[in-house]
């Protein structure tokens, strides 16, 4: 690779950068990429657009009411205080007013949502006892092989309802706590969950957030106990196959203090004509001394809302890590939040955002620091193809008790093409002097040169820009264990498919 050779042609930046030329994938490396490349054979327009008909499921009316909320909290056999929860939600939803400062979602009309949808079959705890055509999505999924091979518990949930779960034994006897949601409200640890659910992410916060509060159904609870390392990751996939539905899993994950633990989330559902929502929730608590990863791979379908809140709070010594690869969705509303609240905390965000035909993606974080000397890294990457919108949309928070704290953003943009649209809105609420903020943006187009580069090594034009945009990525896909980071190269070259 020639010094100083970059990607990027007729970049605009706030402030000088450093050199991209490392970013784009060595000639040397071809081999590699086109082993990648002969895995996407099989996968036709794209490996999650297949679909099973919704035989013995149960399906609640479409719409939200009273009604339909206390029909939900009887077929969960919700503790009363739940059930309360849930109809003081939908109150709050109903006096709420839809977000206008953000992508137009005037198309998503939640009289036409099915907010539950029960697969016709109980958890299970073994692949074996899930129906044929479930256990069949998985495994297109490639969930069991993940699971074989380099995770150290799974959850599975297909559309409303968990359908499987397990634990690696070893794990267990560490003490670590990971269940199903539903489970985790009647045992031992009923009074933890009561105590921190949607207490980060209150029904109050926005609409969408009360929505959740109100027609949550599935979701994972995790607990690590104090000083414990899980050294292989846990799983949550999540599969959204009914049309016109919606899915509200709830995550709660708390990290005891100086325990450690990678945590992936993996989500993806078949496209239809009509409208799906997804406006899931997850809480991270991360106590003293502790550290957690959390790992997003969304391939959500292109009628998909995606409407997610995600939300961490950090103590003393502490670090949040999140790792997040975005490229489904028809609309997405996305900004993981970190709360920095004991002294020495630590969050940093890395995302990419792939924004194609028909989708405005509107992603980003927020970092909030209330404590002294914390400190925030925001790395983003977005691309915009084929008239796709991709906003970043970020807001750094520095209280006048946070002195010695530190924050960095930088956020990159990359569009393949003239119709496609690339905006940042950064926000910075800054209260004390004694802080060091800094905030560096850059937006651009493929270069010709680098093309050309590439081509003169025998590689074709299409492939030169896909390694191009897979080199540009890299800074997400290299955080990912390798079974990911690989689906994430792929489904850039799905993305990058006749982008010539």
């Amino acid at each position: 690779m020639r010094p100083g050779f970059s990607p990027f042609a007729n970049a605009h930046s706030s402030t000088s950068f450093r050199n991209f030329g490392a970013t784009i994938p060595s000639p040397l490396r071809q081999d590699f990429y086109m082993a990648e490349k002969k895995d996407i054979k099989s996968m036709a327009d794209s490996p999650y657009d297949f679909r099973y008909e919704e035989k013995g499921f149960y399906r609640n009316k479409a719409g939200l009411t009273s009604e339909i909320v206390a029909k939900l909290s009887d077929d969960k056999n919700d503790p009363d205080w739940m059930r309360e929860f849930r109809q003081n939600a939908l109150k709050i939803y109903n006096e709420l007013r839809v977000p206008e400062w953000g992508p137009d979602i005037s198309g998503l009309n939640i009289d036409e949502i099915a907010t539950y949808v029960r697969p016709n079959t109980k958890m299970q705890g073994k692949w074996e006892d899930v129906p044929e055509d479930i256990k069949d999505t998985f495994e297109k999924l490639g969930i069991p092989e993940a699971e074989r091979t380099s995770l150290a518990g799974v959850g599975a949930q297909y559309d409303s309802e968990l359908v499987y779960h397990n634990l690696q034994d070893e794990v267990a006897k560490q003490g670590v706590i990971y269940t199903d949601f539903e489970s985790s409200l009647r045992g031992e640890y009923a009074d933890m969950v009561k105590e921190h659910f949607m207490q980060l992410v209150k029904p109050d916060d926005h609409k969408f957030a009360a929505l959740h509060g109100a027609v949550w159904s599935g979701g994972s609870f995790v607990y690590v106990p104090k000083g414990v390392k899980v050294a292989i990751p846990l799983q949550s996939y999540f599969r959204l196959n009914a049309k016109g539905a919606g899915q509200f899993e709830h995550t709660l994950i708390i990290v005891d203090e100086g325990a450690d633990l990678h945590f992936i989330e993996g989500c993806s559902a078949p496209k239809y004509n009509v409208a799906n929502l997804h406006a899931g929730c997850v809480e991270l608590y991360v106590k003293k001394g502790a550290h957690l990863r959390y790992s997003t791979v969304e391939n959500w379908s292109k009628n998909m809302y995606n409407l997610n809140t995600k939300r961490a709070r950090v103590e003393e010594g502490g670090s949040i890590e999140w790792v997040s690869g975005s490229f489904g969705s028809h609309i997405s509303y996305l900004y993981p939040e970190s709360d920095l609240i004991g002294r020495g905390a630590h969050a940093e965000f890395t995302g990419v955002t792939f924004a194609g035909e028909g989708q405005n993606l509107d992603t980003g974080a927020k970092m909030v620091h209330v404590a002294p000397n914390t400190t925030s890294v925001i790395t983003t990457k977005s691309l915009s193809k084929s008239g796709g919108v991709s906003t970043y949309r970020s807001a750094i928070y520095i209280g006048k008790e946070a002195a010695g704290s530190k924050a960095s953003v930088s956020c990159e943009s990359l569009m393949l093409d003239n119709i496609s649209q690339s905006d940042t809105v950064p926000a910075m609420d800054i209260h004390t002097d004694d802080c060091d903020v800094g905030h560096e943006a850059k937006i651009g187009r493929i270069s010709n040169d680098a093309v050309f580069y590439l081509m003169s090594r025998g590689i074709s034009e299409e492939e030169a820009r896909t390694m191009i945009v897979s080199g540009f990525a890299n800074p997400v896909s290299k955080e990912l264990p390798l079974e990911y980071a690989v689906e994430m190269n792929n489904l850039i070259r799905l993305e990058m498919k006749g982008s010539l």
